[in-house]
């Protein structure tokens, strides 16, 4: 990563790779981007495809990506292409995200196929749950989306449920969409599919697996 490690931000780690100080300082956006716009924050980015091709979309804006995997910034690192409004944290959000992200700062945050941890008994280490929820409500701006996007029916019912249940969230399309697969019935509660996300190797491995797309907006209140 030494070619392009400007774009990856410096911060004083934790007790664990991932993690970052306890008493780590906000990061300061206009400077770390050296001008003053919109915040999108991603998290999990993996190899960066989504991320990067929103940042070539949108040059007027500025991008943040949360990712523990090194390999998978590496190789985000080698597709920027002259892209200079992108910049990657090699932490794991839960912890550091609290700490790194000042509050109502954030344009949009977003949340694609995040690992579902498919086992029952693992369900609870799945990230879309009400407290990292709130998280994300301090740090959006009001009027802000967090788009999220999974390709396992059960996990987008519980973001559906973590959505609905959030003070400071409201679900965009509330009864709208329905799945014929939802036990809740008609209830609905999903987005039409968001124009502004590429097809990722994980979003393409759900629909050759013949697993339904999700998406979901919530937007800050």
């Amino acid at each position: 990563m030494e070619k392009n490690a400007d774009f990856v931000v410096p911060i004083r780690r934790g007790e664990g790779y991932t993690t970052v100080a306890e008493d780590h300082e906000p990061l300061d956006f206009e400077q770390l981007f050296s001008r003053k716009s919109e915040v999108i924050v991603e998290i999990g980015s993996g190899t960066g495809d989504q991320i990067l091709h929103a940042a070539r979309q949108h040059p007027e804006k500025d991008f943040l990506a949360f990712e523990v995997w090194v390999p998978g910034i590496a190789k985000a690192l080698n597709k920027l292409d002259g892209l200079t409004n992108v910049r990657f944290v090699e932490a794991d959000v839960a912890q550091a995200g609290p700490k790194l992200l000042p509050e109502a700062s954030v344009g949009e945050v977003w949340t694609f196929f995040p690992d579902p941890w498919r086992k029952a008994r693992h369900h609870k280490r799945r990230l879309v749950q009400v407290p990292f929820a709130k998280q994300v409500v301090r740090w959006l701006r009001p009027g802000g989306r967090w788009r999220l996007a999974t390709d396992w029916d059960d996990y987008a019912w519980g973001m559906r449920d973590t959505i609905e249940s959030t003070p400071g969230l409201k679900n965009e399309f509330l009864a709208m969409n329905p799945d014929t697969a939802d036990p809740a019935g008609a209830r609905g509660g999903f987005a039409p599919r968001f124009a502004g996300r590429t097809l990722t190797t994980f979003e393409e491995r759900g629909i050759q697996a013949g697993r339904s797309i999700h998406d979901l907006v919530a937007i800050r209140v």
